[in-house]
């Protein structure tokens, strides 16, 4: 996977997913950052995925070929399997 932005969001791929982050804490949503302004979300639309948070760094965790990233302002994209 090559990097991916949506606006603030930058989505690097990594192969830092491991147990670790498994066993770190596992957040009951699928947000990668809200708007403080607008309330507007970059989340996750369709598709099963994780999302863990370990040491204020977010780890997305994408379970089929696919997941959707939307936003209000901006164009959806499709976020590959993997982390």
């Amino acid at each position: 996977m090559q990097p991916l932005r949506q606006g603030d969001v930058l989505l690097l791929p990594t192969q830092a997913f491991s147990t670790s982050v498994l066993d770190s804490q596992k957040l009951p949503h699928l947000t990668l950052a809200e708007g403080e302004v607008t309330g507007h979300k970059h989340c996750i639309s369709k598709g099963q995925a994780e999302l863990y948070e370990k040491d204020g760094t977010l780890y997305l965790h994408v379970l089929p070929e696919t997941a959707t990233l939307t936003h209000e302002e901006h164009k959806a994209i499709a976020i590959p399997q993997g982390t």
